[in-house]
């Protein structure tokens, strides 16, 4: 597999994977101009991508996959609480494939495996993709560390993974208490030290790398959490990062 991230934050996200010949986007929500500039750059191209998974409905990661169905052609994989929470802004759809939160299904070449989340999101869910025996996981806006998200660390070959904030970096920053509590609660994102955590939980797992992604722009710096992720980490794990502004590297698998 490949692997690169468009654009990663609460400004926008969306991942591209390439499983074989099947091309995939996790969520759409960066402009279909964006997805399909950035692609372009990494040597993809959005007319040739196989589907468009949405994990839930806030508009950092839907705000764009109605144009980029029609502008691309591709279908839309979706839990039914997250279309009916999102139907209005996504425009006419013509090819929407529903799943429910903790199924898996085929796209191609991949396997899509689907994890339930508890953050504040309408019937959402994390990823992890398959093929040829290797596993993907695409594990944001997760609310806390819930049993069914370690249980899904040791078969993974890699990871993007949530490290939102620094919680004294959120305490100091301009966001009022009630945005502060809903952050760190348990509809809300991952610090950085619960990011590392679980990876560090990870000693004799199979695990390649992993790719902090949704960072914070206020509460939260790209040195500081891989310093903190690093931290305790028992044997080297590479840790790459989604940025909030460009496409990152193309990572392999």
């Amino acid at each position: 597999m490949q692997t690169f991230s468009c654009q990663s934050g609460s400004n926008g996200n969306c991942i591209f994977v390439q499983a074989g010949r099947t091309r995939l986007l996790i969520d759409a929500g960066i402009s279909g101009r964006a997805v399909q500039q950035r692609l372009t750059g990494c040597g993809q191209d959005a007319r040739q991508v196989d589907a468009i998974l949405l994990s839930h409905n806030h508009n950092d990661h839907v705000c764009s996959a109605g144009v980029c169905q029609r502008r691309f052609g591709m279908p839309i994989y979706i839990t039914p609480g997250t279309l009916a929470a999102c139907e209005d802004r996504l425009g006419n759809l013509h090819d929407v494939r529903r799943f429910q939160p903790g199924e898996s299904f085929e796209v191609g070449e991949a396997v899509v495996h689907t994890i339930p989340t508890p953050h504040d999101g309408a019937d959402g869910v994390c990823f992890v993709i398959e093929h040829n025996a290797k596993r993907l996981g695409i594990l944001t806006d997760l609310g806390f560390v819930f049993p069914q998200l370690q249980q899904a660390f040791p078969q993974l070959d890699a990871v993007y993974l949530e490290s939102n904030y620094d919680p004294e970096m959120l305490r100091e920053g301009p966001y009022p208490a009630a945005v502060q509590q809903r952050i760190r609660g348990n509809g809300g994102h991952l610090a950085n030290a619960e990011a590392g955590k679980l990876l560090r939980d990870c000693t004799d797992s199979r695990l390649q790398w992993a790719a902090l992604a949704h960072l914070s722009e206020h509460n939260n710096t790209p040195d500081l959490a891989v310093r903190t992720v690093r931290r305790g980490l028992r044997r080297p794990i590479t840790i790459h990062l989604a940025g909030r502004w460009q496409a990152s590297a193309v990572f392999e698998i």
